[in-house]
């Protein structure tokens, strides 16, 4: 029998001045507000594949644009909850993991992030209590869960190099098995938009 996977995006509005900040000063406010909106985009383009159910975690309300994209694609727009990073994260496994089998964080960072890679995760995931797609920056770009424990959210430095290192300590501290796929990298820096415009991704 299978499991049910939910397939949960956390992503931040296109709001100019308050996306991408570290790429303003190589686009200006509106050049990263029209990347984060592409990468967006590209992510809800992804096919449903293997997933029950998809959501869109916004930290604000969408724009008229964005709203149409989610409805056509068939995600579910939610509001984020509150809390830093890690929080948001564990209330939405907690809540994901309530109605499926199985959840996969993922952000909307990770051009290179396609339909084969998320069939793995939802394969590992099969063998697996938790996946691990790591980032090349240290931290990971997806996170599957089958279970979930406060150990993994809280106080982890979060946008530091740090980040997966502690969660792989952290699972052997649980004693839980993991799966890692392969690393991918994701779209923060300026020296980044070089990749992305090879992948054919203009902005």
């Amino acid at each position: 029998m299978s499991l049910s996977i939910s397939l949960h995006l956390l992503a931040r509005a296109p709001v100019p001045g308050q996306v991408k900040t570290r790429l303003i000063p190589a686009l200006g406010e509106e050049g990263a507000c029209s990347l984060q909106r592409l990468l967006l985009e590209r992510t809800l383009a992804l096919p449903a594949a293997d997933f029950c159910e998809r959501f869109l975690w916004l930290d604000d309300a969408p724009d008229a644009e964005l709203q149409a994209l989610v409805e056509q694609s068939g995600w579910t727009l939610m509001e984020q909850p509150a809390g830093d990073l890690g929080e948001r994260m564990r209330r939405i496994a907690v809540l994901g993991l309530s109605s499926s089998d199985g959840v996969i964080l993922i952000g909307n960072d990770c051009p290179a992030m396609d339909v084969g890679y998320l069939g793995q995760a939802c394969r590992a995931l099969g063998q697996h209590p938790v996946v691990l797609g790591p980032a090349e920056d240290g931290g990971y770009v997806l996170l599957g869960l089958r279970r979930s424990d406060n150990l993994l959210f809280s106080d982890m430095p979060w946008g530091s190099e740090r980040v997966l290192a502690m969660t792989r300590e952290r699972l052997q501290q649980l004693a839980w098995s993991h799966h890692e796929l392969q690393a991918l990298w994701d779209v923060d820096r300026p020296e980044d938009l070089a990749r992305l415009a090879a992948l054919g991704i203009q902005i």
